[in-house]
């Protein structure tokens, strides 16, 4: 009997010690390659593309299909608007050929998806000019690569009196405006740039210190 009991404990204890070695099962090669590829999205990491991969695979092929099809119809037919630059289906954009737009003031800003931004806030009534980018000659970006001079033929065809400059804050974002500022200086041309100040329903005591300076120099009269 005391034998049997060794034994029993004998075999619970190499059971439980094999589980220690054993190795998760790993996943089909094709789900894999779906993960990684999710995984280069933006806003979607590793384990988000796995549960998006893992729901794909399991879902009905009319879906997946459908979904494919989507994709592929939407790429192929956005494209950018060749007056401002904007994401659209047909060139010029809704923006630039609504008669509603104030043509003389126009936004210039980085990238297509910072029009859809400004645009959401509905304060801003007139058109827009997308760069494509921002001045940084340790990436190899200089003003040529950029639509700058797109935007110097705008100014010799369109009636716009005020660029309103609407670029990050950071050292490329800065040193893209001052260039632009001083390239496209004109006598009859008012040059601004959109005011960098608190986030609405912040303290104070949350901002850093150049937000709290950039807020006190973009400050209005009430």
């Amino acid at each position: 009997m005391k034998a049997e009991t060794q034994g029993a404990r004998g075999f619970h204890l190499i059971l439980h010690n094999s589980s220690f070695n054993l190795s998760p099962m790993p996943l089909p090669s094709s789900i894999t390659a779906l993960t990684a590829a999710l995984a280069k999205l933006p806003g979607i990491g590793p384990r988000s593309a796995e549960r998006i991969a893992l729901h794909l695979v399991q879902s009905e092929k009319s879906t997946v299909q459908q979904l494919a099809e989507v994709i592929l119809d939407a790429r192929e037919k956005v494209h950018l608007c060749t007056t401002c630059g904007a994401l659209t289906e047909a060139s010029p954009c809704d923006i630039c050929s609504s008669p509603r737009r104030d043509g003389s003031l126009v936004c210039v800003v980085e990238r297509p998806v910072d029009i859809l931004s400004i645009d959401k806030g509905g304060s801003f009534h007139g058109k827009f000019h997308v760069l494509g980018g921002k001045i940084s000659p340790l990436d190899g970006v200089e003003p040529d690569d950029l639509r700058i001079a797109d935007l110097e033929k705008r100014l010799t065809t369109e009636p716009i009196k005020e660029l309103v400059i609407a670029l990050s804050t950071d050292v490329e974002g800065d040193a893209t405006s001052y260039y632009l500022a001083k390239r496209l200086a004109r006598a009859d041309l008012k040059i601004t740039r959109i005011a960098h100040g608190l986030p609405a329903g912040t303290g104070l005591e949350f901002a850093d210190e150049l937000t709290l300076s950039r807020a006190l120099e973009g400050r209005r009269e009430f």
